[in-house]
């Protein structure tokens, strides 16, 4: 998952701001909320910075459920996230499309990035980029849109994102109580980490880096061969590892 840099943040806010006062949204509580959501974005001509007003959760809903572009939410701030180059694109194509082949007659789902989780003892209400789980789907309220019991959780790495995907995002997903495997792909190399909570509830890191490598998701009943995971792109062609330059 990618966060925005602040010149992309500050052009989200403005578009998503017009979309919303096109739609008769109230002018005076949009700014107060948006505010919040990138302490330097310039949220519309004329309007002068003051303190950030924290956003509640349900505030949060009612804005992003009416929303072109998507955010992020923790401890009463929005995020604004960003695009993501092809190779990213490709590997959580991959990884949904490999889980969902073996999903099929069985009552499993996979979900892609629009599906927002929420972390109910944090607070965090994010997009992973592939979520999955088997058993029947819990969600936060009758739309559907919230998931709160993933099993597995996918996210690819870009260099400004692996930091916080790794660390205080994990922390986060470490307290969802239902799930069991965290994976992490690289989007620039040949390598992924996968994190199982054993029956001692200690977090295990196995990591795969050959084409060849079988990768089991216990926890779904998946398993897949690394190269099937990064085919199409650069990374693997033929099932062999592409030599990238240094």
């Amino acid at each position: 998952m990618r966060r925005p840099t602040n010149t992309e943040a500050e052009t989200h806010v403005v578009l998503f701001t017009a979309g919303f006062l096109g739609r008769g949204f109230d002018s005076r509580r949009l700014h107060q909320i948006l505010r919040t959501r990138i302490p330097r974005a310039k949220v519309l001509a004329g309007m002068s910075t003051q303190a950030r007003v924290p956003v509640t959760p349900e505030q949060y809903l009612e804005l992003e459920r009416k929303a072109e572009h998507k955010s992020e939410y923790f401890a009463g701030e929005m995020f604004a996230m960003a695009g993501a180059p092809e190779a990213h694109n490709i590997l959580v194509m991959n990884m949904a499309g490999l889980i969902y082949l073996q999903f099929r007659q069985r009552n499993c789902r996979v979900y892609g990035s629009d599906m927002r989780v929420n972390v109910s003892s944090t607070g965090l209400y994010t997009y992973p980029d592939v979520s999955a789980l088997c058993g029947e789907p819990h969600f936060l309220d009758q739309r559907r849109d919230t998931l709160l019991n993933p099993s597995v959780i996918v996210e690819v790495l870009s260099s400004s994102t692996e930091a916080y995907d790794r660390g205080r995002k994990f922390e986060h997903y470490r307290a969802v109580p239902t799930l069991v495997q965290y994976v992490l792909v690289a989007s620039d190399r040949v390598h992924v980490d996968v994190y199982t909570r054993d029956a001692a509830g200690k977090w295990v890191l196995t990591s795969f880096a050959k084409p060849d490598d079988h990768i089991e998701l216990g926890s779904i009943e998946v398993q897949f061969k690394v190269s099937e995971l990064y085919e199409k792109t650069d990374l693997v062609r033929d099932g062999e590892e592409s030599a990238r330059p240094s």
